[in-house]
């Protein structure tokens, strides 16, 4: 008997994949390398009315971006048709399935029927009563049809949830749903469990919202004799201050839409980790293989939504950059600019400084950007020279032309030799306050005068890497204005 533990991850190649799905696979995969087990990957494929041409093969590059991979697949569904058909003609003839020829204009007269009496949409049952003559000549003459469940109306479906525990299920409850849909593709219902059974997941790991599908599936797998998986339901994310699954009006909901906007992969990857799980410790920064080291299914919150929080997101991602080598910097920078064809100010810089001071100025604004999108806000005053006015100059000083005139003198005297930040700093703070001058006024007037921000790293350090003749130019064109 094979005891290998096997899970996957079956997104629907309808769109961009979300960052819950991105998620739920993280845990998958996880539980999966946790146990020496094997982790696939399955496109449902079915639903071929939002199918969207190009969306399975970025959903796979997306997964590769943030670092996972899969052992077995991808499998497609649609490539496994002639599978489903086998296993629907085995429920034909046990009447645990029967042909439907409702046509929509009924089954629309029934759901709205349901909701006048403010009840849950049921089927009737009514073309389960077909007699097998009436259904074979249906079939010869070419009518369009669907294939149902033969869903019991007593009893009930028990079963253990890993995450919430015993849970049962009235079987009166259960919709006689479509298996089979009228262009001959089957439903997601009674292709997950086919697939998952012939491909031996014995784990399903998914988001609460599939929940109200488990009782259908369970039935599904009893009806066929199969043995049912271990299923785990994982808190569904929502944004913030929301009662409702992520959206796009919480901002961006696709996992490529983040790396696109510049946060590294290993930052999503730490974040989401907690989206559901913690380790029960104050550990917070995890790397993938510690990740998969701790993960235990046992610690999943039972909570039914996990607030998906930008500002904490954020949070880990100032705590990655922190610690980065700006050698690693420039090069994770370099990519990102690739991948996604982003503007970006890095060739300008290392084409007028220095290696050396390019991974200056990589070393002082590394401690304050969140995402890569951000570089050139920081840089940008390293480039252009400030477009600036009085009123600007004079935010933090009633006398800036004063206070610029100050250190014009100032740095003017200090020879080329000597202009670097270790004499500078002492210089300059020492003159401001011998002249008992205030370091915030003046300091801060500096500031806007060179760079035209309020908000930079440093300005002795900007100072020392543009360089004496260009920040002499600077103080000269603001005091033009002034």
């Amino acid at each position: 008997m094979n005891h290998t533990i096997k899970t996957r991850m079956a997104p629907s190649p309808t769109g961009e994949f979300h960052i819950g799905g991105l998620r739920t696979l993280l845990y998958n995969f996880a539980w999966a390398r946790k146990n020496n087990g094997k982790f696939l990957i399955r496109i449902e494929d079915t639903d071929r009315n939002r199918f969207v041409p190009g969306a399975s093969d970025r959903i796979m590059e997306v997964i590769k971006d943030y670092g996972l991979s899969w052992d077995e697949g991808p499998f497609f569904q649609s490539e496994r048709l002639n599978i489903y058909q086998e296993y629907i003609q085995r429920l034909i003839s046990e009447k645990k399935a029967y042909y439907c020829f409702c046509e929509e204009s009924r089954l629309e007269e029934l759901r709205k029927r349901a909701q006048d009496n403010n009840e849950t949409f049921k089927y009737d049952k009514k073309c389960l009563n077909l007699v097998n003559e009436e259904v074979q000549a249906r079939l010869e003459n070419g009518a369009k049809y669907t294939i149902r469940l033969n869903a019991p109306v007593e009893g009930e479906i028990l079963y253990s949830d890993i995450v919430l525990g015993d849970l049962s299920f009235k079987l009166a409850d259960i919709d006689d749903s479509i298996l089979i849909k009228s262009d001959g593709y089957p439903t997601y219902h009674f292709a997950v469990v086919i697939d998952d059974y012939l491909m031996g997941v014995n784990f399903v790991i998914r988001g609460r919202e599939w929940l109200s599908s488990t009782p259908k599936q369970i039935l599904l797998y009893d009806f066929f004799g199969f043995k049912r998986p271990s299923f785990a339901h994982l808190p569904v994310l929502k944004g913030m201050g929301s009662n409702k699954k992520m959206s796009k009006r919480d901002g961006s909901v696709f996992a490529i839409d983040f790396l696109r906007n510049g946060y590294l992969p290993e930052v999503i990857l730490n974040y989401i980790m907690f989206l559901g799980w913690n380790p029960g410790t104050d550990k917070e920064i995890y790397s993938l293989n510690e990740f998969i080291n701790d993960f235990s299914l046992d610690r999943i919150q039972t909570s039914e939504m996990s607030t998906f929080d930008i500002e904490k997101l954020n949070w880990f991602s100032s705590q990655y950059f922190l610690k980065m080598k700006e050698d690693d910097f420039l090069m994770f920078l370099k990519n990102w600019k690739t991948k996604f064809n982003q503007i970006c100010m890095i060739d300008d810089l290392e084409k007028k400084y220095s290696i050396e001071y390019v991974l200056k100025i990589i070393h002082q604004i590394k401690d304050r950007i969140i995402t890569f999108s951000e570089f050139d806000n920081y840089v940008k005053y390293f480039l252009n020279t400030p477009s600036l006015d009085s009123i600007v100059l004079g935010k933090y000083s009633e006398k800036p032309k004063q206070v610029l005139e100050f250190f014009k003198n100032l740095l003017s005297s200090v020879s080329e030799s000597d202009f670097t930040y270790e004499y500078l700093n002492e210089f300059l703070h020492n003159e401001v306050k011998i002249k008992n001058f205030s370091m915030k006024e003046y300091f801060m007037t500096l500031r806007i005068g060179i760079t035209g921000e309020v908000v930079t790293p440093p300005i002795i350090d900007i100072v020392e890497i543009l360089g004496k003749e260009e920040s002499l130019n600077r103080i000269n064109l603001a005091l033009e204005k002034l």
